[in-house]
């Protein structure tokens, strides 16, 4: 099965979200909302995933639609997974650091996913069959793939928050993980998932995340020759605590956070 056609609506989508996004960021006017969560949306979140929403219903109206904003329609193998804005924290601070995630689910396994952080001028973008790239900031494309490294004392870690590992009750387990790599980072959200599929990172590991969350980092990631699971076992559509790595390594990390 080729899925050309599904990634290249996904980089329509892309095009169409940047075009919103980007303009609406560091705007004067950006109105901020908190949701019942006490997470952050903006008008851009919204109108981003309005957009995506009313294109697909055009050019793919017999699939489902997951959307963090405003939630799920329909019913079908195929489902289109969506964060309008992933880091909208970042977004609305004016750090550069967010993107749109696209994703394409078909029988519950992520496989398109399209990554697009305008602001930093970089996209990603994967699916079977196709492999993994991106575009870099002088908009020349390159193939992607995970580092070789083999050996926990060589391997580079990025986490989120240490305030949710602790909130998880595995603050210690980091801890000790942190203890036996080369170096720690928390480049957070998207970014580290694609530093991990380029090869500069190693492994990844979070807490705290949603199905929109993790959708199209996993084709990315996957496709570049790297592993993505939950920390304690397999990936699923309710996982929220997840671990991702250049597959030499995933074992040896499982076992620490175990």
């Amino acid at each position: 099965m080729t899925f050309q056609a599904d990634l290249d609506l996904a980089i329509e989508l892309a095009d169409i979200a940047d075009a919103i996004s980007l303009k609406r960021f560091r705007a004067l006017d950006l109105s901020i909302q908190t949701k019942p969560d006490r997470s952050p949306v903006t008008d851009a979140d919204q109108s981003v995933e309005l957009a995506i929403k009313e294109l697909l219903s055009i050019k793919a109206p017999s699939d489902a639609l997951i959307g963090e904003e405003f939630g799920n329609t329909g019913n079908s193998q195929r489902t289109w997974i969506i964060d309008p804005i992933d880091g909208t924290a970042n977004f609305l601070r004016g750090v550069p650091v967010w993107a749109t995630l696209i994703a394409l689910a078909v029988d519950g396994k992520p496989v398109v996913g399209v990554v697009s952080a305008p602001a930093m001028g970089r996209r990603w973008w994967a699916a079977p069959g196709v492999g993994a790239f991106t575009r870099e900031i002088d908009g020349t494309s390159r193939s992607i793939k995970v580092s070789e490294v083999d050996e926990l004392k060589n391997a580079s870690l990025s986490y989120n928050n240490l305030q949710l590992w602790d909130q998880a009750g595995m603050l210690s387990e980091l801890t000790g993980l942190s203890r036996k790599v080369w170096r720690t980072r928390a480049y957070g959200d998207f970014w580290s998932y694609m530093l991990l599929a380029e090869g500069a990172v190693d492994i990844v590991a979070e807490h705290d995340l949603k199905i929109y969350d993790i959708a199209a980092l996993v084709p990315i990631v996957e496709q570049s020759g790297g592993k993505f699971t939950a920390i304690d076992g397999p990936l699923t559509a309710d996982t929220s605590s997840v671990l991702a790595s250049n597959n030499k390594l995933h074992s040896a990390v499982s076992n620490e956070l175990n």
